[in-house]
């Protein structure tokens, strides 16, 4: 099954990659608020270059949807008012309930990253690597 990957999908993925980057390093840094609001506007924006405009915003309105959209926004609003720790919980619980259905997509997406995506295929060897380094 090949999936077809043009420019715009190409910054999406990266925006994505930078958000998700800026967000780890907001919340290693003690949840420094700027970092977890720049690694959520990239993430947004990679989000939406990825699915396309009118795919974001019928996925954040859809009626089924709503539980996520809601969790989602409720943790960036809670982010902005100096309340980092539980909205980023609120923006993860989102994250799950909005893109559960993704799984497949993201993880094709991801095989076809160079060198990730060759260690992604050997599940046994991350395992062992990561037992390796203690995680």
């Amino acid at each position: 099954m090949a999936y077809e990957i043009n420019e715009q999908k190409k910054i999406g993925l990266g925006l994505i990659g930078f958000g998700i980057f800026f967000t780890f390093l907001g919340v290693l840094l003690f949840f420094d608020r700027g970092l977890l609001a720049l690694g959520n506007i990239l993430w947004l924006a990679g989000v939406a270059l990825l699915l396309g405009w009118r795919s974001t915003l019928q996925l954040f309105t859809d009626r089924t949807n709503y539980k996520g959209s809601l969790s989602f926004l409720l943790g960036l609003f809670l982010l902005f008012v100096r309340w980092p720790v539980v909205g980023i919980i609120l923006e993860l619980c989102g994250c799950v309930f909005l893109f559960g259905g993704f799984w497949p997509s993201v993880k094709a997406c991801l095989f076809q990253i160079p060198v990730f995506g060759w260690i992604l295929q050997y599940p046994l060897l991350v395992s062992c690597t990561l037992a390796f380094l203690g995680f």
